[in-house]
C-alpha cells in the first residue's frame, strides 16, 4: 500500500493519497486549505498515479477547501457524508461565528460530481476496497474510513492523544462518545491511524494512551 502525505498551510490538515502502488490509481482524502491542488498533483506525477476519487471525511472548511479544483481538474467524484453534503457550499453552517466573519464574501461551490455516503458504503478502485463508517461527533457527517484491515483514516473523530472538538455546529459530544464506543473501540489493534491533524498512529497505542479511549474497556 502507497500512503502518501503532507499538511495543508492552514490548520495543519493532513491531505493523504491512498493507492494500491505506485503507478496504479489512486484516492485523495481531506485536500485542506488554501487550495493545495499543486502540492497534490507534484505527487500525483511523481508516484505516476491516476485520481479516481476525492473524499472528505467531514465537511469542514479546512478539510474541503480543496476538493473542488482537484475533483473538477481531474475529472473525478467528490465523496462524502450527505448530512454534511450542504457544507461543501455552505461552510459557515459548521464554523464558530468568529471564523465564519473571516470568510468574508468568499463564494463556495460544491465539484460538478458529488456522491453521497452513507454507513458501510464502499469506494472500489483497482487492488483496493475502502470502506466509509459513519461517526458522528465532531460533526453530524463525519466519517472514518478503513482500507482493508491495514489503514483507518479517521479525520477529526481520533488524533494521536486525543480526539475532534465537539463544540462547533452539528457536533455532538454524545454522538462522539458514541462513535468512539461503537466505531473505534472495537476496531483491530493492528490499524494504522491516519489522522486529519498530527502524526499517525495505531489503534493499539490510541487503546492504551488515549485518555479518551483508554479506560472505554471497562466501561463497555
Amino acid at each position: 500500500m502507497l500512503v502518501l502525505s503532507f499538511p495543508a498551510p492552514a490548520f495543519g490538515t493532513n491531505c493523504w493519497i491512498i493507492s494500491p502502488g505506485v503507478g496504479q490509481e489512486c484516492v485523495i482524502f481531506d485536500p485542506g486549505m488554501p487550495d493545495v491542488s499543486d502540492e497534490v498533483s507534484a505527487l500525483i506525477k511523481s508516484n505516476g498515479l491516476k485520481p479516481v476519487a476525492v473524499v472528505a471525511t467531514h465537511g469542514h472548511l479546512d478539510h474541503t477547501f480543496s476538493i473542488a479544483p482537484i475533483a473538477d481538474g481531474y475529472q473525478i467524484p467528490a465523496y462524502i457524508h450527505s448530512e454534511d453534503r450542504t457544507l461543501l457550499a455552505h461552510p459557515e453552517k459548521a464554523l464558530s461565528p468568529a471564523f465564519s466573519a473571516t470568510l468574508g464574501q468568499s463564494v463556495f461551490i460544491e465539484p460538478k460530481d458529488v456522491r453521497e455516503l452513507r454507513n458501510e458504503a464502499t469506494i472500489e478502485i483497482l487492488g483496493m476496497s475502502i470502506t466509509a463508517i459513519h461517526a458522528p461527533g465532531h460533526t453530524r457527517g463525519s466519517l472514518i474510513f478503513t482500507i482493508g484491515q491495514e489503514l483507518l483514516i479517521s479525520g477529526d473523530v481520533l488524533f494521536a492523544g486525543s480526539i475532534g472538538r465537539t463544540d462547533l455546529p452539528t457536533g455532538s459530544a454524545e454522538d462522539m462518545e458514541i462513535t468512539l464506543k461503537k466505531k473505534i473501540w472495537p476496531l483491530s489493534d493492528d490499524f494504522r491511524v491516519l489522522p486529519g491533524h498530527g502524526d499517525e498512529t495505531t489503534i493499539k497505542h490510541e487503546r492504551r494512551t488515549n485518555p479518551y479511549l483508554k479506560n472505554m474497556g471497562s466501561m463497555r
